[in-house]
């Protein structure tokens, strides 16, 4: 009996997996099928039918294949992974919430909100020394970005060229362009650039007692010459100047060069007994315009002072610290100096208060090594020499991380370089190996998909009077956002009522109020910083169809009367107006529908109706010539009146104008002041952005800066301009002019901000931390976006070569020769 049970066990199982495995093919499908219609949709060759899939649709037929224990979330971060990247590889494992590659489980460690650095994602750099070696130090060349190294068996390394010596500290010449390493008993001046067979390198000896550290002083002028300070095992701080006529590498350029013995006599060299122990770091500080020197002698632990005082027997400023101090760094920003040491404490001083700390950090178990400073968080990170790291906030004295280096034992370590590369924001260290441990917050901007709204953005606005956007998604959800910090202020939810959306809005000119249209074809009035409804124009009894609004212009807005233009999806126009009196919004004039116009003058009289002395203060009422067959004849084609797709307002001074833009390519302008309507006929126009190496298609976003100086302009598959900021249809963009930034919304649901002028990548609204605008050196690019922005320059010989005809011509005795208007790549 218990062999038959057994037996229907294992049937039920080999009948369950059966089913499961049919249901992964399913699912298989149901993704293909998505990539499929998702990458159509981007090429433009998509047809909506019954058989479109849209995420409801997508979660309904997991949920029917695959069971209840698919999450929700899950769910929808698989839906948006296939969407936003449909090159992305995916495994069905993870639509329960399991991944297989580290850098999809990734979103997991990510989370952890305290993490400074991500240790997780270290990496190694093996090659750089011998695994029976120790790198003995390690600096980072800003200018030139790369780091220079040196280990214990005597190997400089720049990349892959190499020279060897017993060294133990090492820099970079900026002057001279050359690595500068001392040993023992030398100094080794290393030319990098040779190649080859050509190895200029040249060796100062003898040196009179043992050099432990380096350092070169960055505030030489003189372009061929470089001051290079060095702590020795008697307590001296020397000072050795080199100029190119030492080394005469312009005569060694294109020669054959073995190791070159250079006399140290020759050389003016300065020292000066600062410590009664050895020297084991020297730096200088450029923002002091001193020189630093540490060692562990209690008395004379840490000297800080001008260069001069190297030179004369003045007085040098002195900090006394109890078991002297091994490692010392400087915050710019903070303006204090952190010394560390036996005593296992980190010190905050002022650089000019010696007599006592105004601040100390404790939590090292074992003597401190080396420090480090994070300049753009205000971040500390002290190493102790049990290979343990603690990272500090240097404004709120605060431990925020600790970890540990696994790499051999404690007892192996003399000394441990690191310095920290502001640039790309991570943490190197040298000792068998060079490791390297990313900041958190650069790993989640390069991997985390922006995420603004969870379903397409339809609207964007912002308020220069709060220094405020607004973002509107297809679910009705409206958002305000700080633009400086990126932070959210206040979210409004079916702002138009349940399951209407909200399609377009606009901004009055002050930036106090904004008005959203839905495609019900309802509008309302919105006070802007506290998001309270101020007045509504009620549900017409029409279709939802003919009604539904597609954009939106401010034309007045004050305490007592607010006005709109608005257009509806059947090409109707409309002006809107409210006041202090009514409680709703009401429909004041209506523009008439379009009518034919002829091409070989195609300018059209207009009739003002009788009631026009009765003026709404915006635009009066006109009508149009009843009969337009005496313009007619049989050589001339007209123009076929469609709808209007697109229109914009100028109401300055003497002017009263609307442009409107018809499906068919028609440009009409309304002039109402002198009661004329224009139309402008232009069947396509060939080259969208003649500038861009992109192919030509449709722009869906376009703005300007204030000055008029610079062109932005969004395309349907991402690229604006020269910056391609996502991979899907860019909706709408705009420049701050203040600030220099851009920002841009897309369908894929994110908003994301630009530096104006070079393209750089901020961050997006609704990430955990606030903008650094002030940051535009971070090479990153969001996840969905490979190519890094293109500068090109306005006297490029592409432009210059390629000749464009475009179909409207500046009219320059219609503008003043005073201004001028150009174009300016991002």
């Amino acid at each position: 009996m218990s062999e038959k049970k057994d037996c229907d066990k294992e049937n039920c199982s080999a009948l369950e997996l059966l089913d499961f495995r049919n249901a992964l093919k399913q699912f298989q499908k149901l993704v293909e099928k998505t990539v499929i219609q998702k990458t159509k949709e981007r090429l433009g060759l998509y047809i909506k039918d019954d058989d479109e899939i849209d995420y409801d649709k997508f979660y309904t037929t997991t949920q029917t294949l695959l069971g209840p224990e698919v999450k929700d979330h899950n769910v929808k971060a698989f839906f948006r992974k296939i969407t936003n990247n449909l090159d992305a590889r995916t495994e069905w494992c993870e639509i329960f919430g399991y991944f297989i590659g580290e850098s999809d489980a990734m979103s997991s460690q990510l989370k952890e909100e305290n993490m400074v650095f991500l240790v997780s994602e270290k990496q190694q750099v093996t090659h750089a020394g011998d695994r029976q070696d120790m790198i003995k130090g390690i600096v980072k060349v800003p200018h030139l970005d790369f780091t220079v190294t040196s280990s214990q068996k005597g190997v400089l390394t720049i990349f892959n060229n190499q020279d060897t010596a017993w060294i133990t500290g090492c820099d970079f010449l900026p002057q001279l362009k050359c690595v500068v390493a001392v040993t023992e008993r030398t100094v080794i001046v290393w030319d990098y650039k040779s190649k080859g067979s050509q190895n200029n390198c040249f060796v100062i000896k003898p040196m009179e007692n043992g050099l432990l550290c380096v350092c070169t002083v960055t505030m030489s002028d003189h372009l061929a010459k470089d001051d290079i300070l060095m702590g020795d095992d008697k307590g001296y701080v020397h000072l050795l100047t080199v100029t190119s006529d030492h080394f005469g590498l312009k005569q060694c350029k294109g020669k054959k060069s073995q190791l070159q013995v250079l006399d140290s006599k020759t050389f003016n060299i300065v020292k000066r007994k600062l410590h009664d122990d050895w020297v084991v770091k020297v730096k200088y500080i450029s923002d002091l315009n001193c020189f630093g020197s540490c060692s562990s002698d209690s008395i004379h632990s840490f000297v800080l002072d001008d260069i001069k005082r190297l030179e004369d027997n003045l007085p040098v400023k002195e900090f006394a610290v109890p078991r002297g101090v091994s490692a010392f760094t400087y915050c710019r920003k903070a303006k204090v100096i952190v010394t560390g040491g036996h005593d296992k404490l980190l010190r905050l001083w002022h650089p000019a208060i010696n007599s006592r700390p105004t601040g100390k950090l404790s939590g090292h178990q074992h003597s401190i090594v080396e420090i480090v400073t994070n300049e753009k968080d205000q971040h500390v990170i002290s190493l102790s020499s049990a290979k343990i790291f603690r990272v500090w906030d240097i404004q709120t004295l605060s431990l925020l991380q600790v970890f540990h280096d696994n790499q051999g034992s404690p007892g192996e370590m003399e000394n441990f370089p690191m310095i920290f590369d502001n640039d790309r924001g991570m943490l190197i260290t040298g000792s068998a190996v060079i490791d390297i441990y990313p900041l958190t917050r650069m790993i989640q901007d390069m991997r985390q998909v922006p995420q603004t709204h969870e379903k397409s953005i339809n609207a964007l606005v912002y308020s220069k009077a709060f220094h405020q956007i607004l973002t509107i998604c297809s679910e009705s959800i409206l958002k305000a956002w700080d633009l400086e910090t990126g932070y959210q202020i206040y979210q409004i939810e079916d702002a138009h009522g349940l399951n209407t959306e909200v399609t377009c809005a606009a901004i009055e000119r002050n930036g106090f109020y904004f008005a959203t249209g839905a495609c019900d074809g309802t509008v309302k009035i919105w006070e802007f910083e506290s998001g309270q409804e101020v007045k509504a124009l009620p549900l017409a009894q029409h279709s939802k169809d003919e009604c539904r609004l597609l954009k939106i212009v401010y034309l007045k807005a004050n305490e007592s009367q607010h006005a709109l233009l608005i257009l509806e999806q059947s090409g109707k126009m409309k002006v809107i107006q409210g006041n202090s009196v009514q409680t709703y919004l009401y429909v004041t004039w209506v523009l008439p529908e379009a009518v034919s116009f002829p091409r070989r003058n195609p300018v059209v009289s207009l009739s003002l109706k009788p009631d026009t002395l009765q003026t709404h203060d915006f635009f009066p009422d006109i009508q149009l010539p009843s009969d337009t067959s005496s313009l007619r004849n049989d050589t001339e084609n007209f123009v076929h009146s469609v709808e209007v797709k697109c229109f914009d307002v100028l109401k300055v001074e003497a002017w009263s104008l609307i442009a409107t833009g018809s499906a068919n390519g028609a440009i009409i302008l309304w002039n109402f002041e002198s009661t004329s309507v224009r139309c402008l006929y232009y069947k396509y126009v060939k080259e969208l952005l003649p500038f861009s190496n992109y192919p030509s298609v449709p722009l869906t976003a376009l703005c300007t800066d204030t000055s008029t100086k610079m062109l932005l302009a969004g395309q349907s598959v991402g690229p604006q301009n020269i910056i391609l900021a996502h991979s899907t249809e860019v909706v709408d963009l705009f420049h701050e002019d203040e600030k220099n930034v851009v920002v841009t919304a897309s369908i894929d649901g994110s908003v994301r901000l630009w530096h104006a002028m070079n393209g750089c990548y901020l961050g997006y609204f609704g990430q955990p931390r606030k903008f650094e605008l002030s940051d535009i050196s971070r090479l990153i690019l969001p996840c969905d976006v490979n190519n890094f922005p293109t500068i090109i320059k306005e006297e490029s010989k592409h432009m210059e070569k390629k000749k464009f005809e475009y179909p409207l011509m500046l009219d320059r005795d219609s503008f003043n020769p005073n201004t001028s208007v150009r174009i300016n790549q991002i």
